[in-house]
């Protein structure tokens, strides 16, 4: 489960540290002073209505808290740019970050250019993104890049942007083009903010979405196998072992590899292919499994030919590239 950090900054009070996991309950620490004393719910033009006693922000009616039990029938546009943006903390809070977003736009309308209004971008960003409006959380944290490319809460938004994309391919059959976009906006952060938390967040997540293009591959390539495609298999397995070497999945694609050649008779292929398999991953069960199909025809794992997976074999495990 994905993992946000976002520091508010100081607007003409005490620093305030919010620290949220995306899924569970939001804990928001509200330092001394901070806290809006006589700040009712508010009816506005958004048309909240009470939040009652039991929210545990001024429950006696008394308005000690955030928001008392008390509704104050004015519009929205006259309240504070600091009361709007509290009463969006207060819907995170609680768990509602559909109407939480909505809060936080309304300072950006009513108070734009403001300090206020850029902190409650950033926090709608946020709020969209908890709400699993993915596409809405990508629009406005690109926003935020672009109105404030130099801020120092730019890095958060290019890495809330980046995990938009990322927590949309948590399924291996979903579009391999969200995919591709979460690893070019993760590498961005990885890139541009190189010294933040977020890039050694970002470097994580880089290499699952890279993960989860093999395995993408590795499906599509059992699907052909299964149905004795052997050729058009062969070519899934291929880009597997060629181009994602870093993958949990390379194991399993000289495996299939082995499988493929062997059902067409391609004997030298098959015997290299488990060559490599046996160099990298020997105390495998996929290792195991070459080694007695090849063996049951009097074959043994060793590098032959000059096939592609020889040049491979070459490169791995001779170190010979030219």
């Amino acid at each position: 489960m994905s993992e946000l950090f976002y520091r508010q900054k100081t607007v003409g009070v005490a620093p305030v540290m919010i620290r949220v996991k995306l899924g569970k309950s939001i804990s928001i620490a509200l330092v001394s002073g901070l806290v809006l004393t006589g700040c009712s719910g508010g009816s506005g033009s958004l048309g909240f209505g009470s939040l009652g006693g039991s929210s545990g922000f001024g429950g006696d009616g008394t308005g000690g808290g955030i928001f008392g039990t008390r509704v104050e029938k004015r519009p929205i546009d006259q309240w504070s740019a600091e009361e709007i943006f509290k009463r969006g903390e207060y819907d995170l809070e609680r768990g509602d970050p559909e109407e939480a977003a909505e809060w936080f736009g309304e300072v950006e309308r009513l108070y734009p250019y403001s300090e206020w209004a850029k902190r409650a971008l950033i926090m709608q960003a946020f709020a969209h993104h908890k709400d699993k409006e993915y596409e809405l959380a990508r629009a406005t944290a690109q926003r935020f890049i672009d109105f404030y490319p130099g801020d120092e809460d730019a890095a958060y938004a290019q890495y809330l942007l980046a995990i938009s994309y990322y927590d949309q391919i948590d399924l291996i059959g979903r579009d391999q083009g969200l995919t591709f976009q979460a690893l070019q906006a993760l590498r961005t952060v990885i890139e541009r903010y190189p010294d933040t938390e977020y890039a050694k967040s970002a470097i994580l997540k880089f290499d699952l979405a890279f993960d989860h293009l093999a395995a993408k591959e590795m499906e599509i390539g059992r699907y052909y196998l299964k149905r004795k495609h052997y050729s058009a298999s062969i070519n899934r397995f291929r880009v597997v072992v060629e181009q994602f070497q870093t993958t949990t999945h390379v194991a399993e694609a000289l495996h299939r590899l082995v499988e493929a050649y062997l059902s067409l008779g391609l004997v030298n292929e098959a015997q290299t292919a488990g060559a490599i398999l046996g160099h990298n991953f020997q105390s495998t069960e996929w290792y195991q499994d070459s080694y007695r199909l090849l063996t049951s025809r009097g074959l043994k794992p060793e590098a032959k030919g000059n096939s592609w997976l020889r040049q491979v074999h070459r490169q791995m495990i001779k170190g010979e590239w030219l």
